[in-house]
């Protein structure tokens, strides 16, 4: 036997995503492109999941413009970016022009493998960029968001895949977003997937290495039949981040699997991010082992790096453990969905206000509507009190049919609000800027003439925001509240809106 194992390296996005804050300089990354595009890789992940968010919150740059000077400078190997389906790269869900708009465009600035995923596994916000990406002639990658609880068996992800396949997908990507994908189940997984969709389904499989099982998982993944795995550079692997490149080449050694990988090139990208590391050490997350208790919180990786940062610097550092140990309770009151964005950041912040302010007394409008149907439906019934409790927060109905199906076509209106904007400079790509983050893009607009900037070289990290009222209650008596008070927090980069009754 001897069978060639693909790899997909993930030092340009997910890395240091998950190590990071998503903070990495475009600067620190173009040094190895060269390398990493000839070092015979299957894809490169450098694009979509938070970096499209982070380049204009922090770094002041276009990420069109990074996607363009990507393909630039590697343009042999297939460039791959994580769509988050109907919600595409924003925290909402969008109208299918949208979706389609931004697809088209992903794939003329130089895009060629769309991994799609639904952070609740409803294949019914997968189908649109499905679609999309196929009408492109480009490789549609559809994702099973791999989870544990009593509703998520084999046989409910294989369905899952089933469904991915029928919808025209090139192939399947198993993504384990918080390193919960053990060795048997992995090595069951990948077999029951190849038995009912064909021995020729290409299989991929994402992991993280945090709870410290899945290089083993990887292995028997790919003892299973996996066509191929997701790694990153040892420099920047590890922790909440990913299985090391060189270790899974050297664990396949003498085992009849090998790789097309030039490892003195893969080296040498190592070593850059090796100095370049230390740069950003003020945003490296602490959780450096292994962390066995995430079998029980199963907060992604990049969620736990974020979660810890921005706890910090809310002065509420010491509340990490207890908002882990709330995680669980909240996903399952809300029907089990995985911890993958933007759920892991709706669950993720639910629990620090359960924590913080009591369970349920203040609630996003993002978890009110996850809890009615707006993000899609969970495998796993929802907590009917505090569906209520949703309802009566947002004045919602629950909702069974697709969400997207309530969102009219909105492109041309984005359009009109976009090109409004100081700084916009009228291409489809600001329009779509200005639709994943209508907050946060108008500045980018105003300041993009001054150039990007390189976090790890300022003097300090940005200070944190205290929550201001988003909404003046109606006049009372000192010391009184006659109504509710919106309040807009920031937590894992995100502004939520929440809403506090009086008294609590």
């Amino acid at each position: 036997m001897n069978r060639q194992i693909e790899i997909t390296e993930l030092v340009l996005r997910d890395a240091h995503q998950s190590l990071m804050a998503t903070r990495m300089a475009m600067e620190d990354m173009v040094p190895v492109c060269e390398d990493l595009d000839n070092a015979g890789y299957w894809s490169l992940e450098c694009w979509g999941g938070a970096t499209f968010d982070s380049c204009i919150r922090f770094l002041n740059e276009d990420p069109w413009e990074r996607l363009r000077t990507f393909k630039k400078l590697m343009p042999k190997t297939p460039l791959q970016m994580l769509l988050r389906g109907q919600n595409i790269l924003g925290y909402r869900h969008y109208g299918d022009d949208v979706v389609e708009n931004f697809v088209e465009k992903a794939a003329a600035n130089g895009m060629d493998v769309f991994r799609i995923f639904d952070a609740l596994n409803d294949p019914r916000n997968l189908r649109t960029a499905i679609n999309a990406v196929k009408k492109t002639g480009k490789h549609a990658q559809g994702c099973i968001c791999y989870t544990i609880s009593p509703v998520h068996t084999i046989g409910a992800f294989v369905d899952l895949a089933e469904q991915l396949m029928d919808m025209g997908c090139d192939s399947i990507c198993i993504k384990d977003m918080a390193a919960l994908l053990k060795p048997q189940p992995a090595y069951e997984l990948v077999k029951a997937i190849k038995s009912q969709c064909g021995n020729d389904t290409l299989v991929h499989v994402h992991t993280h290495a945090t709870t410290g099982v899945t290089l083993v998982s990887l292995m028997k993944a790919i003892e299973a039949g996996a066509d191929i795995v997701d790694t990153a550079v040892s420099s920047m692997s590890l922790g909440p981040g990913h299985n090391p490149t060189e270790s899974l080449v050297e664990m396949l050694e003498g085992t009849g699997y090998t790789t097309r990988l030039d490892m003195a090139r893969v080296h040498r990208v190592n070593e850059h991010f090796r100095k370049i590391r230390n740069n950003y050490k003020k945003y490296l997350t602490d959780f450096q082992g292994a962390e066995t208790e995430i079998f029980k919180s199963q907060i992604p990786g990049g969620m736990l790096s974020n979660m810890e940062s921005q706890l910090k610097q809310q002065g509420a550092g010491d509340k990490v453990q207890e908002v882990l140990a709330e995680v669980p309770i909240v996903r399952k009151a809300s029907g089990y969905p995985p911890l993958v964005t933007p759920t892991s950041q709706i669950v993720g912040t639910q629990a620090v206000f359960n924590v913080l302010m009591g369970p349920w007394k203040a609630m996003s409008g993002e978890f009110a509507d996850l809890m009615l149907g707006y993000y899609g439906a969970t495998l796993g019934p929802k907590d009917e009190k505090v569906q209520q409790i949703a309802a009566e927060k947002v004045k919602k109905p629950v909702i069974t049919c697709r969400p997207a199906d309530l969102i009219p076509n909105e492109f041309e209106k984005l359009r009109g609000e976009a090109l409004a904007l100081e700084g916009a400079n009228g291409s489809d790509e600001d329009v779509l800027t200005y639709a994943m983050f209508p907050a946060v893009a108008p500045k980018f607009f105003r300041t993009r003439a001054e150039g990007a900037k390189n976090p790890s070289k300022e003097a300090s990290a940005p200070a944190p925001k205290a929550a201001e009222p988003a909404e003046k209650p109606a006049a009372a008596q000192p010391g009184q509240l006659s109504g509710p008070i919106t309040y807009a927090v920031t937590f894992n980069g995100h502004s939520h809106k929440v809403t506090v009754a009086p008294g609590e």
